[in-house]
């Protein structure tokens, strides 16, 4: 109900909503001061949906209702591209009888006839299991809210093979370093300082001059920038420094003479501000008969390497930015730190010629 009443001369509306549950409890909500008809009637729909959700949760929702309650929810907490994902992605491969259905109806054979008959074929393994995980997603925020008793998409998963992970060798990156330097192509400094920081893409778009510290060594890394949302924090949300070695001191002051006045420390190439950074790359590498890395590749190169140079485990998190042992100890096992010595107390050996018995062998292959 609004109820139109005045106060110092000035208009304003009251929105008063009422309603009982199965057990005849009765709910209610009250605003007062609200100062426009139109916002009373936003606030008189948005009690109704609340006191829905109170007083009889399973019965009114359905998939249309709920996948559109949850993504205004999602924009006080989630990214802009996230939003974006669990509202155009989701609704793009929904069939047409889903949008009617009431909540409580779906079982997991609906789930499974959707991921694995309907869409399974049009898309690739990894992007069918974010698929399924942003399902799965806003049927559990269904029941946190008690709208459901139970995920109907639980026990559903989509196995994706594993990817081989790609890195340079320290031969390899001093020849990419090399060819792309004597050739002034124009990713050189970005692919350098890559290899040199361990920075992702977004990370060292961002970077700015006023992030380094010269006194100290230490590079403040505490923002990325991304095609869709621009600016914004970390990818954890979480600032770090990085050390600043001897080399790559000397290589940002000759490239601080570079850009002159450029607030931000490298480039602003076309081909990165449009994505494409990692198939220059690839195609460079291939051109040198090197491993054909991509562009993040860089930063995995960065960390076996530096694991492989014996930096502890946790400093090397520290550095990149890894909240978790559990992604670092994949780069641990790339380098093979874990394994190194292994096999060189076996319990037995081959067996041993000394020089003399080598020439008779070699003589008596001859003859």
């Amino acid at each position: 109900m609004i109820k139109l009443y005045f106060k110092d001369n000035k208009k304003f509306f009251e929105v008063f909503v009422k309603s009982k549950d199965l057990n005849g409890k009765q709910t209610a909500k009250r605003r007062r001061g609200i100062t426009s008809e139109r916002m009373a009637k936003e606030i008189e729909f948005k009690f109704k949906k609340e006191l829905q959700m109170i007083t009889d949760p399973q019965s009114k929702w359905t998939w249309t209702d709920w996948h559109t309650e949850c993504i205004r929810r999602m924009t006080y907490s989630r990214r802009k591209s996230t939003i974006e994902s669990y509202d155009c992605q989701v609704k793009k491969w929904i069939p047409q009888e889903w949008n009617k259905r009431p909540l409580v109806s779906f079982q997991q054979s609906d789930i499974h006839e959707l991921i694995f008959e309907r869409i399974g074929n049009n898309l690739k393994p990894g992007a069918l299991k974010c698929y399924l995980k942003m399902i799965k997603r806003l049927f559990e925020m269904a029941v946190q809210e008690g709208i459901l008793s139970k995920n109907p998409a639980t026990g559903l998963s989509v196995v994706v093979p594993k990817s081989v992970q790609k890195v340079l060798t320290a031969e390899e990156a001093e020849i990419l370093l090399k060819a792309a330097k004597e050739t002034h192509h124009s990713f050189y400094p970005v692919w350098a300082f890559a290899l040199m920081t361990g920075m992702r893409s977004g990370e060292m778009y961002a970077l700015k001059w006023s992030d380094i510290n010269f006194d100290t060594d230490v590079i403040h890394v505490n923002k990325q920038w991304t095609s869709k949302e621009g600016f914004g924090p970390t990818k954890t949300r979480e600032n770090r420094v990085v050390p600043i070695s001897p080399d790559l001191r000397v290589f940002l002051k000759e490239l601080k003479l570079k850009t002159g006045d450029s607030e931000f420390v490298l480039p602003r190439l076309k081909r990165w501000t449009k994505g494409l950074q990692a198939r220059v790359l690839k195609e460079f590498c291939k051109g040198l008969n090197i491993t054909d890395i991509k562009f993040h590749d860089l930063r995995a190169t960065f960390i076996t390497n530096m694991l492989a140079q014996g930096v502890p485990l946790v400093t090397v998190m520290a550095i990149v930015g890894h909240a978790r042992m559990s992604t670092t100890d994949v780069y641990l096992r790339l380098a093979g730190v874990n394994v190194r010595g292994a096999t060189n107390k076996l319990g037995y050996e081959l067996p041993k010629f000394d020089l003399a018995q080598v020439y008779e062998l070699k003589r008596g292959v001859n003859e």
